[in-house]
């Protein structure tokens, strides 16, 4: 495999910049884009546990979504995963994503 030309997570000061992340488990994207969503935030977890973060420190994410009929069911699947810690929220629409995934999300964490 070649490097990636990003770094999935970019430490600037008192920031954490996290790159999108899509809902690739072991054997590929589940079919489910409620199943996508719980992947994306398990695989946006995993990134901050690497990196000593936790997602309390998250203050801002945005959420790209190729459909927005999907947008009721990311909120609900979004809203479990974070509990009572809201961050500011963009989510957007956009006509295509990577290895075909239908939801990323990507995230700014603050490290003060």
């Amino acid at each position: 495999m070649t490097a990636l030309p990003y770094s999935p997570l970019f430490r600037a000061g008192e920031w954490a910049c996290i790159s999108g992340q899509i809902g690739l488990v072991e054997d590929g994207l589940p079919d489910d884009v409620g199943d996508q969503v719980d992947a994306a935030l398990a695989n946006l977890g995993r990134l901050l546990d690497q990196h000593g973060l936790a997602k309390q420190q998250i203050a801002k994410t945005t959420v790209f979504l190729v459909d927005m009929e999907d947008y009721a069911v990311m909120n609900e699947r979004y809203a479990a995963w974070f509990g009572d810690h809201l961050p500011a929220r963009s989510a957007v629409a956009v006509a295509g994503l990577p290895f075909g995934a239908r939801v990323e999300v990507e995230a700014w964490a603050h490290l003060g």
